[in-house]
């Protein structure tokens, strides 16, 4: 198997220390739903943007099935996520992670939300976006002292998953080098 050049390129250039942070900011976004962090320290190929990057090359391997939809199922990105994660690419029914923009991973019930006995058995989206602030969706619930906001693509998607409690996907939203989380257990209101 041939893999193309930028493939091998792009990747933590001191992976012990930089997938650390990168963890503890991917943990800090996803416990503390509407906080925006930045991340650093990859440069995927496009169309996935450095946040996207570094999660996955934080949180996934040989273990965790990826699931890449629309534009991101490219050669290039398959072949940058086999090199650096060696994590298996699987259609969206059995993906750990999905990666995307929001219009290529719908509809989302269609990824893992979990089972009854076993709630963690679910998929995390990792949805690419042109914008990413802290305004616009008002959210409530673990992690968040009072409210937060954040901008979303889909509000009832959320409400919805959120109705499905202890089951539903978490979703990771990056744009850049940045990158906010969004648990299932996350309250979500128009504003």
């Amino acid at each position: 198997m041939s893999l193309a050049p930028q493939a091998m390129t792009g990747g933590f250039a001191d992976a012990p220390v930089q997938s650390a942070r990168a963890f503890r900011a991917a943990l800090d976004a996803l416990s503390r739903p509407g906080r925006i962090v930045a991340v650093e320290g990859v440069q995927p190929p496009a169309p996935l943007s450095v946040a996207a990057g570094v999660l996955l090359l934080t949180l996934a391997d040989g273990t965790t099935p990826v699931h890449l939809a629309g534009a991101f199922d490219c050669a290039v990105l398959r072949d940058w996520i086999t090199f650096h994660c060696g994590a298996p690419l699987v259609g969206s029914d059995a993906a750990t992670f999905a990666v995307g923009d929001w219009s290529a991973l719908h509809p989302v019930g269609r990824f893992a939300i979990g089972r009854a006995d076993y709630p963690d058995r679910s998929a995390t989206l990792i949805v690419e976006l042109d914008h990413l602030t802290a305004a616009g969706a008002r959210l409530t619930g673990p992690g968040i002292a009072d409210v937060a906001h954040l901008s979303l693509p889909d509000i009832a998607a959320f409400q919805h998953n959120r109705a499905l409690f202890p089951l539903g996907f978490d979703t990771f939203l990056t744009c850049g080098d940045r990158l906010a989380g969004l648990p299932r257990s996350t309250r979500v209101e128009a504003v």
